[in-house]
C-alpha cells in the first residue's frame, strides 16, 4: 500500500512538472499549442556549425525559410555555435542565430551535441544554454543537476482549443564523448526520467499513451539493426563505426525514405534508450542529426529512425546540398506524422533569382544566384547518383525524400 501511494505521489509531481514546462514555452501565453487549423508544424534545424565565417550565409538562408515556411517551432539538435573558448565571440554567433527566431517570434528548443562544449576552456553546457535562454523566444530548458547533460525536457503541445495535451516532443542532450573518445548516448537517468513522464502524461490523459516525436543529436544504435549488412566492400554500402569488415546499406525490405551517404555514427554504448521507447509505445519517430549529409529515414518496429541534413550554409561545394526538416502533425490523427527534407537548392532556385533581378533586390541576389547555381548542378548529380546506382548494383539505392 505504501508503494502504491509513493506511486501516485511520484505521477502527481511527474504530471505538475510536465504542466509547469507546457505554460512555460509560448513567448505570448505560455503556451505551445495547435494551430487554429488543427495542425502543428515543426522546423528542425541541426548541425549549423557556426562560425565567423559562414554565420552570415546560414542565418539569412534560415531566415528566408522561416519566412516561407511559417514553424510553430523551430528545435535545433546541437554543434550549433562554434564554442571555441572565445565567450563574447560565442554569445555573438547564438546571438545572430536567434535574433531570426525573436524577430519572427517563432519558439525555439535546443539542444546540444559533441560540438557544442567540447574545447578546453570553452563555455559550458549549463552557460551556453543560459545564453539561449535570454531570449524570449527561447522554450529550452536547464534540467540542471537532475539529470546527466543538459537540455533534456519535453514540450507538451495542447489541443487547439482546449488545454488538453494532445501530443509531446521529447528533447534529450545525447551527449559528446565517453571516457574512450567516442561518441556519446542518452544516459540511464534521462532514460528512466523518460519513462516517468511518459506515464505521467499517459495517467494525466485518462491511462491513454500521448502520441509524441524525439529529437536529439546523436542517432542511436538501433540503426544498423534495420540496414542490411554485408561482409564486403560494395558501391553504396559504408562500414560501421566501431567494427571491422561490416558494412551497411539500405534493407530493400525495409521501409526507407531519403538518402544515405555516409555511415550512421551512434554513442559506443547502449543504455536501453529505443528499446524503452518501444516498451513505451509512445514514439512514432526519433529525429538525429550529427551525420551530416544523411536525409534518410528507417523503421524499426514501429519507430522511424529519421537523420536530417546539416543546416549550414557555407559556400563549400556541397552546402547548397544541405538545408532542413519539416515535421507536421494533425490535431486530428496524432498517431502518425508528414515529414520533408528541403534541400538549399529546393529553397533557392533559378526563379528566385529572376525574381531578385526584376525587384532590383540586390541584396539578396548575389547569394540567392550562388546558391540556386550550385543547386542546379547537385539536384543533377542526386538524380544521376540514384539512377547510376541503380543500375550499377541492381537494386535501389535511394528514395524519394
Amino acid at each position: 500500500m505504501f508503494k502504491k501511494l509513493i506511486s501516485i505521489l511520484l505521477s502527481v509531481i511527474m504530471i505538475f512538472g510536465v504542466f509547469t514546462i507546457s505554460f512555460a514555452t509560448d513567448s505570448d501565453s505560455g503556451i505551445i499549442r495547435f494551430g487554429a487549423d488543427g495542425k502543428f508544424k515543426i522546423m528542425h534545424v541541426t548541425d549549423t556549425h557556426l562560425e565567423d565565417f559562414n554565420v552570415d550565409d546560414t542565418v539569412w538562408a534560415l531566415g528566408k525559410a522561416c519566412d516561407e515556411e511559417n514553424p510553430d517551432i523551430v528545435i535545433i539538435t546541437g554543434d550549433i555555435a562554434i564554442n571555441n573558448g572565445n565567450e563574447a565571440e560565442t554569445k555573438r554567433i547564438i546571438g545572430m542565430l536567434m535574433n531570426v527566431f525573436e524577430q519572427r517570434d517563432i519558439p525555439v528548443a535546443v539542444t546540444f551535441g559533441n560540438h557544442d562544449s567540447e574545447v578546453e576552456g570553452a563555455m559550458t553546457r549549463e552557460e551556453v544554454m543560459a545564453c539561449y535562454n535570454s531570449y524570449s523566444c527561447s522554450v529550452s530548458v536547464d534540467d540542471g543537476e537532475a539529470l546527466s547533460g543538459c537540455g533534456t525536457y519535453n514540450i507538451p503541445v495542447l489541443a487547439s482549443d482546449s488545454d488538453d495535451v494532445k501530443f509531446n516532443i521529447w528533447v534529450f542532450d545525447s551527449g559528446d564523448y565517453d571516457d574512450n573518445g567516442h561518441y556519446g548516448c542518452v544516459m540511464p537517468d534521462q532514460i528512466e526520467w523518460y519513462k516517468q513522464t511518459s506515464d505521467a502524461l499517459a495517467a494525466a490523459n485518462g491511462g491513454e499513451k500521448v502520441n509524441s516525436v524525439v529529437f536529439q543529436h546523436i542517432i542511436v544504435p538501433e540503426i544498423y539493426d534495420v540496414l542490411e549488412k554485408v561482409n564486403y566492400p560494395t558501391l553504396f554500402a559504408f562500414p560501421r563505426i566501431y567494427s571491422e569488415n561490416e558494412y551497411y546499406r539500405f534493407d530493400p525490405d525495409n521501409v526507407n525514405y531519403g538518402t544515405l551517404n555516409e555511415k550512421p555514427c551512434p554513442g559506443y554504448e547502449n543504455y536501453g534508450q529505443f528499446d524503452a521507447m518501444v516498451e513505451q509505445g509512445d514514439v512514432l519517430a526519433m529525429f538525429t542529426g550529427h551525420d551530416h549529409t544523411n536525409a534518410f529515414g528507417v523503421r524499426n518496429q514501429g519507430i522511424d529512425i529519421v537523420n536530417s541534413l546539416s543546416t549550414r550554409y557555407n559556400g563549400e561545394s556541397f552546402s547548397s546540398a544541405y538545408g532542413y526538416r519539416i515535421v507536421e502533425i494533425d490535431e486530428n490523427d496524432t498517431s502518425t506524422y508528414y515529414t520533408r527534407v528541403v534541400h538549399w537548392y529546393d529553397f533557392f532556385t533559378m526563379e528566385d533569382v529572376i525574381d531578385c533581378i526584376k525587384n532590383g533586390n540586390k541584396e539578396d541576389l548575389g547569394l540567392t544566384f550562388e546558391i540556386a547555381f550550385g543547386g542546379f548542378w547537385h539536384s543533377i548529380a542526386k538524380s544521376l547518383y540514384r539512377f547510376l546506382g541503380s543500375v550499377l548494383t541492381f537494386r535501389q539505392v535511394s528514395y524519394p525524400d
